[in-house]
């Protein structure tokens, strides 16, 4: 709650449709949004399991025109926005549909930004630089993790700097916003691990900040609290659509969080890791998530309590710092539980990405001006980041 004179705001998608059969809306969505012609903004996973075509073909049954770009990468980059741009307006397309998880989404979000205000992607680097709206916007989810399909951020990689650029603007925020769990039973159990990781960090994240409010308090609560109880499930068995179905839920009430509350510094240091070595931001989140916050427990210890019994830990009798580290505990076994690498040289060996001590400078001075940070409620300074990156190798 504020101690001083501040104002709060609060951004979400002006619709949001969550539940099974959600997607066959998708038509009927965009024309209300005012879109004749969009391009679908997706990437060669999601078209080569056959959702691209799932989507088209609501679109063929509408008689509506459409163009799909699916050159999108994991970890986004600006040459990727700047080729959808061509795209968009050499087939002169008036909207766009992102479809996917957070890359897909956070991909038409940039070329969004360049339709509509001219210039490159790097332009709108930092928080609301932009001057002119977005197309209509619709964005599909198939994933439960990055909330990307209704947040105002927007994650895109700078290939001259290596540097995952933080783009923070209110009118990315997408008009409508899907969540259909029957979009999510194909995800793999990997991913499902890592997108229900990302949205953990994202609830957390959310629940420590320095800029926290009741609002974004109640979503990182339950979000947590639908996490303990269906991410492993749905690891288990991606059929189970109860479980999905609570994904959905959880990792959009931590997008409500974090969109409103901001991040910390596991998210400042994950962007480098992505950028640097391109590896997948949610198992980054992850493995970085516990020690970021034992060392921002200190700060912040009754709600490190608090967090511990949202994920399931009973923590009657403990003192104060024995019922905190529950919560340390309970993020720990859930990662084992589902399959994240102990450590960020095993992720990389996973990847096929040689992760070393010797990166960890540079990589420390990028997430020291990196956005997230501002709102992480200890600020660490440059030797604490480093030697939280070599703790996680």
């Amino acid at each position: 709650m504020a101690i001083q004179e501040m104002v709060y705001g609060f951004f979400i998608p002006s619709v949001t449709l969550i539940g099974i059969g959600a997607a066959k809306e998708i038509p009927n969505k965009i024309k209300a949004l005012g879109g004749k012609k969009p391009l679908i903004v997706t990437d060669k996973g999601i078209t080569g399991c056959g959702i691209t075509k799932q989507i088209t073909e609501l679109l063929d049954a509408a008689k509506m025109k459409y163009e799909v770009y699916d050159d999108t990468i994991p970890n986004p980059t600006d040459n990727n926005v700047h080729a959808g741009v061509e795209v968009y307006t050499k087939n002169k397309c008036d909207s766009l549909i992102s479809l996917g998880g957070g890359s897909s989404h956070d991909c038409g979000k940039g070329i969004g930004l360049v339709v509509a205000n001219g210039g490159k992607i790097h332009d709108f680097e930092g928080v609301d630089k932009s001057s002119k709206p977005m197309p209509p916007y619709l964005a599909v989810n198939t994933t439960a993790g990055t909330a990307s399909e209704m947040t105002r951020f927007c994650i895109i990689t700078d290939t001259s700097r290596k540097v995952k650029m933080a783009i923070v603007d209110w009118r990315v925020t997408p008009g409508i916003a899907i969540d259909d769990p029957l979009l999510m039973v194909g995800m793999p159990p990997a991913l499902t691990a890592a997108t229900g990781m990302d949205a953990l960090t994202h609830a957390v994240e959310a629940y420590v900040s320095t800029i926290a409010t009741p609002m974004t308090d109640a979503c990182a609560q339950k979000a947590m609290e639908l996490i303990a109880r269906f991410l492993r499930k749905a690891v288990a068995n991606g059929t189970d659509l109860e479980a999905r179905d609570g994904m959905c839920y959880a990792q959009y009430l931590a997008g409500m969080a974090f969109n409103n509350a901001s991040l910390g510094h596991v998210h400042a240091m994950a962007h480098q890791l992505g950028g640097f070595y391109d590896l997948p931001h949610g198992e980054c989140n992850a493995i970085l998530l516990p020690h970021v916050q034992r060392a921002n427990m200190n700060a912040k210890l009754e709600r490190f309590v608090d967090m511990a019994r949202f994920l399931g830990e009973n923590v009657e009798g403990l003192s104060m710092r024995a019922a905190a580290e529950k919560c340390l505990d309970a993020i720990k076994q859930l990662s084992t539980d589902i399959g994240i690498p102990a450590g960020l040289i095993e992720l990389g060996k996973r990847y096929g990405k040689n992760v070393r001590k010797e990166d960890i400078a540079i990589m420390t001075g990028n997430a020291q001006k990196d956005a997230c940070g501002l709102t992480n409620p200890t600020q660490l300074k440059d030797a604490e980041v480093a030697s939280i990156y070599e703790a996680a190798l």
